[in-house]
């Protein structure tokens, strides 16, 4: 076959292959010969081109054929269902939503800690909280051969868990959940800790309870928002005096934007309880941009008690979650399902408790 052949048969296979929709990541997984069927070569031929220590065994247009139908198909090298089943990596993906979180150095030491003992190296992704890069996070650390996954990225309805559960994936789950119970999940108990806020406040007088909460695509954003409308309810406060303002994401801007909806909204608020640290942080901003003193004026109650929280003027009253132990535990949680065919989807629940400083005080009069 002459080289101008050649070329315009590839033309035409690689045309082919670019104009084929992306398959659904949900399906059956590919297998290398699906891939070497789509490419038009050899199952040995495309085994080789897409191991990185063979592939210069392959010419560069067969490479790039055979990567352009792994890529159409989603293949990975390693086989979902076949994983976990085979030798173990000794090592774990970890998926974080936001590393510049300070609360997550300390999950992350205690999911150390523990795989440490046992041999256990973490590979580590951060995520933006993002669905998408999420995926390709995943993806990626699947390839690696990674012997199951501890996840803080989850959302209530989440396809990438869906599949990973429909493939005998072994994943713990940290912090959030899904609704449907697919993995087991370490978490704190949000509910207990939501109540103590709620009671701490009322103690000081407070009737005017606003909660800025996180996102409800995730379970902690639904769930701490359901805890504080339940228990304002259980002290006799109306819903037209405990106003919910939900942030779009758990950061600092997203907690200022929703602070300036409330105080538009409902200017006659005297506290304030917030989803997490960081939306507490954007309130704080607003209250002084608005003149407002924190916490003569409006009292303020965070989430997490993550590290220098105490260091703020004033230092942030807030529920404290216990990061370390929850990685911990987690990491445990992965261990075990290692040990055992058992993979059952229990929740384990850790205390929270309220750590009082001094963004909180009594509710002044007239407000």
């Amino acid at each position: 076959m002459s080289n101008a052949v050649r070329h315009s048969s590839d033309n035409q296979l690689r045309d082919r292959l670019q104009n084929l929709p992306i398959m659904s990541t949900m399906g059956k997984p590919p297998t290398i010969a699906d891939v070497a069927k789509l490419a038009g070569v050899h199952k040995a031929t495309a085994s080789r081109a897409l191991n990185p220590r063979t592939s210069n065994q392959v010419t560069p247009a067969t490479a790039r054929r055979v990567l352009t139908a792994a890529k159409r198909l989603h293949y990975q090298p390693n086989n979902v269902a076949r994983s976990l089943s085979t030798s173990r990596s000794a090592t774990i993906g970890v998926l974080i939503p936001d590393l510049t979180n300070p609360l997550f150095p300390l999950v992350l030491r205690g999911i150390e800690d523990a795989l440490g003992t046992h041999g256990y190296t973490a590979l580590l992704a951060n995520t933006d909280d993002s669905p998408e890069r999420t995926q390709a996070q995943f993806d990626a650390l699947l390839s690696r051969k990674v012997d199951g996954f501890l996840m803080a990225t989850a959302r209530r309805e989440d396809p990438l868990l869906a599949r990973a559960h429909e493939h005998g994936i072994a994943v713990v789950l940290i912090n959030r959940s899904t609704d449907v119970p697919l993995f087991p999940v370490v978490t704190g108990d949000d509910s207990a800790g939501m109540a103590a806020a709620i009671e701490h406040l009322t103690d000081l007088g407070h009737r005017r309870i606003a909660h800025l909460s996180g996102p409800s695509t995730m379970s902690t954003g639904f769930g701490r928002a359901q805890a504080f409308r339940q228990t304002a309810a259980a002290h006799g406060l109306p819903p037209a005096d405990t106003p919910v303002v939900e942030c779009s994401s758990y950061t600092e801007d997203a907690g200022a934007a929703a602070a300036r909806r409330l105080f538009d909204e409902n200017p006659a608020v005297t506290a304030i309880l917030a989803g997490n640290d960081m939306i507490a942080l954007g309130a704080l901003d607003v209250l002084r941009e608005r003149g407002l003193d924190c916490p003569d004026d409006v009292s303020l109650i965070g989430f997490n008690d993550m590290r220098f929280v105490d260091k703020l003027t004033p230092p942030l009253t807030t529920v404290h979650v216990p990061h370390h132990s929850l990685g911990a535990e987690a990491a445990r949680l992965l261990l075990e399902q290692f040990a055992s065919a058992d993979r059952v989807p229990k929740t384990v629940s850790l205390p929270l408790h309220l750590v009082v400083r001094g963004s909180t005080g009594p509710a002044r009069a007239g407000r």
